[in-house]
């Protein structure tokens, strides 16, 4: 078990990674065909898979990614790449096919649910940083106590993301369509600017010479 600053770092280090308030304008932007009720259950879905992903990751992160051979760096460049896809989508004030497609669109019959999973929960959300980042501080302890308060600093995040999206009806109140999709455009620009940081950082982790 580690000191208690230990674990008040790993929060506040999940804290800016995950960072909930960056996440209302993407979240508003993926769910602005949508009523208020169905956001909110969308919102709850994304809390519950983040804590489920993070959760999941603390307890057998780094044996499922040697199990199937795959290298957190690996995980970056494919993160990346997947948010880059979508950010050129939202360039365009467009939702990426990455995150619904015209199929399920109508399969679906106007629900959404799916986008709570991907790309809203992971890899936006709980993505390769905040993986990782749970993945090492896990193996920093081998007792009970040592996993219990980082599953508390887990759940501590999770009730933050989820006060933040119950804010998400005043936000919405106030931005219109055109608001909207500049909110998309901007938030795509800084999408794609991140996806080519999680390419870069994945590169460099599988290639340290180019470091």
């Amino acid at each position: 078990m580690l000191e208690f600053h230990e674990y008040t770092k790993i929060l506040i280090g999940l804290m800016a990674i995950v960072n909930p308030v960056n996440a209302v304008p993407i979240f508003v932007a993926f769910t602005s065909n949508v009523s208020g009720a169905e956001r909110k259950k969308i919102g709850k879905s994304v809390v519950i898979a983040v804590g489920l992903i993070l959760l999941i990751s603390m307890l057998l992160g780094e044996y499922l990614l040697s199990f199937f051979g795959i290298t957190i760096n690996s995980f970056r460049v494919a993160g990346g790449i997947l948010i880059l896809l979508m950010a050129i989508s939202m360039l365009h004030a467009k939702v990426s096919a990455t995150v619904h497609t015209e199929e399920e669109t109508v399969e679906e019959e106007g629900h959404h649910h799916s986008v709570a999973i991907v790309p809203l929960a992971m890899p936006l959300l709980a993505g390769p940083g905040a993986i990782s980042t749970v993945i090492l501080y896990a193996h920093r302890g081998t007792d009970a106590a040592h996993y219990a308060l980082v599953g508390v600093a887990i759940l501590i995040l999770c009730l933050t993301l989820w006060l933040v999206f119950s804010m998400i009806p005043w936000f919405s109140s106030h931005l219109t369509k055109t608001r909207i999709n500049i909110f998309t455009r901007i938030m795509g620009l800084i999408l794609a600017a991140i996806a080519i940081e999680f390419i870069a950082n994945g590169l460099k982790g599988l290639f340290p010479v180019l470091a």
